[in-house]
């Protein structure tokens, strides 16, 4: 089985120590790939597998919202998503605006529980007394 990194490649290294004990074998690495003998792979395990221990590495790593992993046959690639530049600053500012929204929201959580205190603090008015009830025959009798 073959992993094609592409510009993955920096860290080869570390999904290799990953991938082992995944997979039951040491895969080698080879430039910009890594190759994983077959025959000694862990029983059940398929290229379908890999492609799910990849991603799980690269959400690990931070990136995956910028790789796609691609299962072709037994050959795998990890491909960098191209993403606009537009895209990213409006995503960079999309990051910002939450960030800030978070920390607005905050005080007024604060300025949302002192308001019932205020309503607690108002004097009431006092309460009208009841009209007591009449005794009757049958309520003397019990």
């Amino acid at each position: 089985m073959k992993i094609d990194l592409g510009t993955f490649k920096d860290n080869g290294e570390e999904l290799v120590a990953f991938l082992e004990p995944r997979v039951g074998t040491k895969p080698t690495v080879d430039g910009e790939a890594l190759e994983i003998d077959d025959g000694s792979l862990r029983k059940g395990v398929r290229p379908r597998h890999v492609k799910t221990y990849l991603k799980r590495f690269l959400f690990m790593k931070g990136v995956r919202k910028k790789y796609r992993v691609l299962v072709a046959g037994a050959e795998l690639s990890i491909v960098e998503l191209e993403v606009p530049e537009e895209k990213e600053k409006e995503e960079e500012k999309a990051a910002g605006v939450a960030k800030e929204e978070q920390t607005k929201e905050a005080p007024k959580e604060e300025q949302k529980e002192e308001k019932p205190k205020e309503k607690a603090e108002k004097p009431k008015a006092p309460k009208k007394a009841k009209p007591k009830k009449k005794k009757t025959e049958q309520d003397s009798s019990s």
